[in-house]
Order: C-alpha cells, then structure tokens, then sequence
C-alpha cells in the first residue's frame, strides 16, 4: 500500500514515514477476505434477508467447526480458508440464538441462547448424529459461553442486556452442567466512563448499549473476559476485555478497549465474538458484521487475527480484513505480520455503468464501499450486467463479487440462489476478454473473492449474469484490488485534534485531504508506543465518541491510496 504516515504524540508532533509493499508467494486458496464467503441462511420473516452472527469457531480432531446463530446447521473447514456446510437436524435448537460449543473429554458440547437448556454432545460433527444429555444446569439464559480451564473446572457466562450484568458461574460437567452456585456478577454497565458502549451509529446516545456475547481465554494464569457492545446492529460493535486472576473474578477493565473495532470500510462491525487458537498456536477472532439493512439482524461473519502483546494485552487487525489477507500454514507472530497481501483497492468511487437499474439502486452503489447501500438492475435476466473504468491500465490481482440479494423471496425452507456470471476485462471498453467464467457455478458464494491465477492489465472490468434469478442481479461490492500508478499520498496536515470538555469521550479529528489520497487510517493507543488500535476513514473532519473518559490518547494517521 501506498502511504505516508503522521504522528500526534497527545499533541501535534510530526514525524513522515513511508511503508513499501511487500510480495508474497503463497496459495491462492489460502486468501481470503470479509465477510467469511459462506452460504448464509435467509430467514423465516417476510422481508428476504440471510443472518449469521455471534460466531464461536472450535478446534477438534483436525478441523475447525464454526458455529452461528440462525444458521440451519454449521461449517467445517481443515484451514480456515474453506468452509464445507452441515445441516444439522439432531440438536432442535440449531436456529437459536448465541450458540456455545466447547470440547470436553473428546466430545463436543453445543448450547444456545434459551429460558429451557438444552445441552447436546457428538464424537463425529461431521455427522448429524448430536445426542441430548440430561442437562441439570437451569438458569435460562441469553449469549452463553463455555469455559474449561487447564484444572478440569468448567464455567459457563452469559448476558444479553441493557440493564442486566455479565454473570458466570462454575458448572459440574459430570453431573448435567449443574451450576455449582449463584451466579456471579462479572461485567456491568458503565457507558458514561467508556464511550464505546454508548449506542448509537456514532456511540451518540446517553443510555446503556447492549452488553453481550462474553467468552473467556486464559493467558499466563489470567483470565480474558470478553463482552460485546453497544448493538448488533451498528457499525460501531465491538468486543472488549476485563482481566482476572480467577474465572469469577473479580475483574479489571482493560483500558485499551475495544480490541475489536472495525466502524469503517466496506463492512463493518466486530462485535459479539469468540477467541480461538488455530492448530498452530495463532490466535484468531470470529465476530459479527453488520449489514442491517432489511432487518437489524441482517449480518455476516469476519475472521480477524489476533495477538497478546509484550504487555499482555489483546489486540486485533481488523482495518484491511475487508481487503485480501493470507491464512498462514504456519506459526505467525501476528504483532509483526498483519497478513495483508498488500493489494490495494482500485474500484472505489470510479466511473461505473450498468445494464439497467433501479431508481434508488443506481450503479455507483456497486463500488461506494458500503455494503449497506447496492446496485440492483431492473430483472434478473441472463444478460444483466455492470461495469467499472478504472480510469487507466491498472494491474488486478483479485476481485471480490458481493452479491445483495435484492428482490429475492427466499427463507430458510427455500434452496440456496445459484448466482451464475462471466466476468470480462478490455483495454479499452469495446474488445473484451473473459478472465472468469462462474456460468457453470453450483455453490452459493455471495461474498466470493476470486484471486486471479496471474495479475492482469486492464482498464475495464465487466460482469454480466447468465441464469434466470427470481429477484433481480445486484451487488453491493464489486471490489477490485492490486496496484494503481503514481505515486504515494502527501503526508497528512494541518492536524486538529480537538477533545470535547464537556464530554471527553468525544473526540473530533480534522486535516488537510490530500489531492491523491483515497483515505485515512487512525491509529491510536493509550500508550506512545502501543498504538494498535485503528480505523479506516474516507472523511478528512471525523468524529468519534467510543473513547474512555478518562484516558488519555496518542495518534498517527496515515493517509493511502491506491
């Protein structure tokens, strides 16, 4: 990527730096990018929609099994890269909310979200063989969440509220679950300290957001308890942590909160998720995204890396996993490598033209970076289609094809919709040349990225539908990544930082645009040198009100394009 970077030590110190692009040999199979490509449920209601969300992904004999709510079933994957579908009939609660699932003496256990529990256990997930065991424990319950610490206990949290706490309790995993005690009060509201749990699209509002979704990892003898907040349904979600030295506590807020934040790009949203190590000692973390758009729960699944710093803190990248990132087949030290390909994104805001449209679906919502907004054509008739300019001759790498659904009439019951198309590239829009053929596709992929076996030079890009579609052709994201020309954005400034006095966790941003950036990441930290967190923003006058009202902050900011 193309950047230069600005730094604000708390006040306005300037340092310039520049970072090269760096070149992998890798698999292609191996990249991937969010949301996870996976064939997503539509729902019972009357407005079509899919919905998967509050994720846990568990590592069991030789494969990753990740779960969801509302879901018809769950996936396997040997890599985390390809994700096979199981429909599940055996455990009655599959479409329930917030599952848990968690291996204990070679068994998998799954429980969702509900007033009567019902605990299931298999040997063999790969078969839809789950039994139902006398579950004893009996609290009813909302976003539960497994724990088995390295001495045989298990402890079992939950919460879904904008009044009630984070409560946990230990559980007898011999005897039915049986809780061993009252539950205890682990994590309560405190949106007034810490901004990101205000609700609100722009954590705007003065009441409680939602805390949900804990789940618990332990690192050097302490424990990580996790809670999301404010709302499924804003951009804004986001997971955070309290520290203890026991698994009830009691526990510390961590004052670099959130650890998973993603407000901005084309999906956003990394809320209400499960930490997890791969088979090889990587963390990762499996979150919520959020569309919302037809329903609050229309949502989508995103895969983060994950790392535990020199300060045993937890933090995640998160910016560019919308962009094409590597799934490594080795330990990685995540704090040094954040995996991105280095792809930069070549589609935003370029001229487009399309086939037909609808009035309020134009084209220019293909490639605006919003998966909220879409174009739709008027039909879903085999030769539909849509096209981007790049502008000039550019080299493409990859292409992700977000599919929007519009106009379809599908629930659970229905059959998966079969999105069927060429894709072509031309030099100068009247000659083309077809670079992927999906006319023959059998899989529903509605968030498909497609790595082109060699990179290829071209201006224009065109896809075209060839199947009958009940609804009608549309696509919230056609993504094009590689590398522009020119050369890199101006080093960001005429830098405010102004924190409000009334509010402070308020904080509004302000700099010069650049004449060639195509946009901004803000990095910050409560520590000068542990600025990990950080966002992605196409505005130059941002602000943000999910910090804590009584830390104090260090920035950069990089400016990029393509």
């Amino acid at each position: 990527m193309k950047k230069n970077t600005c730094w604000l030590l708390a006040v306005l110190l300037m340092i310039a730096t520049s970072c090269q692009s760096q070149s992998f040999s890798i698999d292609s199979s191996r990249i991937v990018a969010n949301p996870i490509n996976l064939n997503y449920q539509f729902q019972p209601e009357e407005n079509s929609y899919r919905e998967a969300a509050d994720p846990v992904c568990e590592y069991f004999n030789g494969k990753y099994y990740l779960f969801a709510s509302k879901s018809g079933g769950y996936w396997s994957s040997p890599d985390l890269c390809n994700w096979t579908y199981i429909s599940c009939k055996s455990i009655t609660t599959i479409d329930a909310y917030a599952p848990t699932v968690f291996e204990y003496d070679g068994m998998l256990y799954y429980l969702a979200s509900g007033g009567n529990p019902q605990i299931f256990r298999t040997s063999t997930p790969d078969k839809d063989n789950w039994e139902l065991i006398d579950t004893k424990f009996s609290y009813g319950n909302t976003d539960p969440s497994f724990f088995l610490d390295d001495d045989g206990k298990v402890f079992l949290y939950w919460g879904c509220s904008n009044e009630d706490p984070i409560v946990g309790v230990e559980v007898d995993p011999k005897d039915g679950f049986k809780a061993l005690s009252t539950p205890d009060t682990l994590i309560t509201h405190r949106y007034k300290e810490y901004g990101w749990e205000a609700p609100g699209d722009y954590n705007e509002k003065d009441e409680n957001g939602w805390n949900e979704g804990p789940c618990l990892i332990k690192y050097k003898n302490r424990y990580y308890l996790q809670y999301a907040a404010p709302g499924t349904q804003f951009r804004v979600y986001a997971d955070g942590i309290y520290i203890a030295d026991h698994p009830l506590g009691p526990y510390t807020y961590v004052e670099s909160n959130p650890f998973s934040f993603k407000p901005g790009g084309f999906i956003g949203g990394a809320g209400h998720g499960h930490t997890f190590k791969d088979k090889y000692g990587n963390y990762w973390h499996v979150a919520s995204m959020k569309i919302s758009i037809r329903h609050m729960f229309e949502r989508r699944l995103g895969l983060f890396p994950v790392y535990i710093s020199n300060d045993d803190n937890v933090y995640q990248h998160s910016v560019f996993t919308d962009y094409p990132f590597r799934i490594p087949d080795g330990p990685t030290d995540f704090e040094k490598d954040n995996l991105f390909m280095n792809w930069n994104l070549l589609s935003y805001q370029k001229a487009v033209s399309a086939s037909s449209s609808l009035p309020d679906y134009r084209p220019e919502s293909g490639n605006d970076e919003q998966v909220e907004t879409w174009w739709a054509s008027a039909g879903g008739n085999v030769g539909e289609w849509w096209q981007i300019d790049l502008g000039e001759m550019m080299e493409v790498n990859a292409l992700q094809v977000n599919f929007a659904d519009h106009d379809f009439n599908h629930t659970a019951s229905s059959p998966y919709p079969l999105y069927q198309y060429k894709i072509e590239s031309s030099d100068n829009g009247s000659k083309w040349e077809q670079i992927v053929d999906k006319t023959d596709n059998t899989k529903d992929a509605p968030h498909g990225l497609i790595v082109l076996n060699k990179a290829i030079k071209t201006r224009f890009l065109r896809i075209t539908n060839t199947r009958l579609l009940d609804g009608k052709f549309s696509l919230s994201g056609f993504r094009v990544f590689g590398t522009g020309n020119g050369t890199p954005p101006p080093i960001v400034t005429d830098i405010v930082i102004d924190r409000n006095n009334t509010d402070r966790r308020m904080i509004s941003f302000r700099w010069n645009k650049g004449a060639n950036a195509t946009g901004y990441i803000i990095h910050w930290g409560v520590k000068e040198n542990k600025l990990n967190n950080a966002l992605m923003v196409f505005d130059s006058q941002p602000i943000y009100r999910f910090f804590n009202r009584f830390s104090s902050y260090y920035f950069t900011i990089d400016s990029f394009n393509e």
